[in-house]
């Protein structure tokens, strides 16, 4: 079980603080309402869908002994356009840079996806969730 902890800075600015005591700024100056002086809040569903389902992939092509030189997703998030800003979906691309078999990238992101990152389990049954891969040599 994980427990962080949302703490306002002032106003809207607050500093979210994880289970391990690491800490990152989210919302907006307290100066100037319209400027993000941290990560928008929406935005940290689509870090926490990406970085979970990177961490299943990166370790499973290490495993797989796979030369992964660098990594990163791309991650997207359509959301309607009324409050509360529902998502309506999410598109992850996976792009691997290195010599890495293109099979076995596809096979670790499908483990990730269907039976691994538990956020993107616990996002799938409301939201429609695709995604693609590129190996970059």
């Amino acid at each position: 079980m994980g427990t962080i902890t949302l703490r306002m800075v002032e106003g809207t600015m607050m500093t979210g603080t994880d289970s391990r005591g690491h800490s990152i700024v989210i919302g907006r100056s307290p100066d100037d309402h319209s400027e993000f002086v941290g990560v928008k809040a929406s935005d940290l569903l689509l870090i926490s869908a990406a970085a979970c389902s990177a961490y299943d992939v990166v370790e499973i092509l290490m495993k797989q002994r796979q030369p992964l030189i660098d990594f990163k997703i791309l991650c997207t998030g359509e959301q309607l356009p009324k409050p509360p800003y529902t998502f309506t979906s999410i598109h992850l691309k996976y792009i691997a840079y290195g010599d890495v078999d293109q099979s076995k990238l596809i096979k670790a992101i499908t483990l990730s996806i269907e039976k691994y990152c538990s956020v993107i389990s616990t996002l799938r049954p409301g939201v429609p969730i695709t995604t693609d891969c590129e190996v970059v040599v």
